[in-house]
């Protein structure tokens, strides 16, 4: 009877411990956590707009919302992007994958690249697709430089769009 009570103990102690939620890391992103408001310049013109990064369920994803704005000018008229993020985690319980969606109707699966100074969003090589490429980088505790880059071929990105924005919260 003592060997079935050992037993099922060890079984609940083990199940409960595999099964419990681990605490997830968002280190490399917590400068970032938060909400921003920037401006830049690219294919689409001078524009502005604002996002946010915060963690969602039960820190287990990273959502990141986007709303930009570029005015009419040169004949092509006023533009509006909104966009989602989820940065989430692989098996290894790592902030190493993201998937992108926007108004506009695309989709983008990233793998993440981590340097001492900058988070870099990278989409796989495609034939039929170009890819993308977006970086952030942040030169202090309250400007980020964001950087969004396309390529033909998966090896020479060209800037798309290009900005800075501050820390509102």
């Amino acid at each position: 009877m003592k060997l079935k009570i050992i037993i099922t103990l060890l079984i609940l102690i083990i199940g409960s411990y595999s099964f419990a939620q681990q605490k997830t890391t968002w280190d490399k992103w917590e400068y970032l956590i938060g909400e921003w408001k920037g401006e830049g310049n690219g294919e689409p013109g001078k524009g502005g707009g604002t996002f946010t990064f915060k963690a969602d369920l039960d820190n287990h994803i990273l959502v990141r919302r986007s709303h930009s704005e570029y005015p009419a000018a040169n004949g092509r008229p006023a533009t509006l992007h909104d966009d989602l993020m989820i940065i989430y985690l692989d098996v290894n319980n790592a902030p190493s994958k993201a998937i992108y969606f926007d108004n506009e109707g695309h989709i983008i699966h990233y793998r993440i690249i981590y340097s001492d100074d900058a988070i870099a969003l990278i989409s796989d090589k495609s034939a039929s697709a170009p890819s993308f490429r977006l970086t952030y980088t942040m030169p202090d505790d309250n400007t980020v430089n964001t950087k969004f880059e396309m390529s033909q071929d998966g090896e020479r990105f060209m800037t798309y769009i290009e900005g800075k924005s501050f820390r509102v919260k």
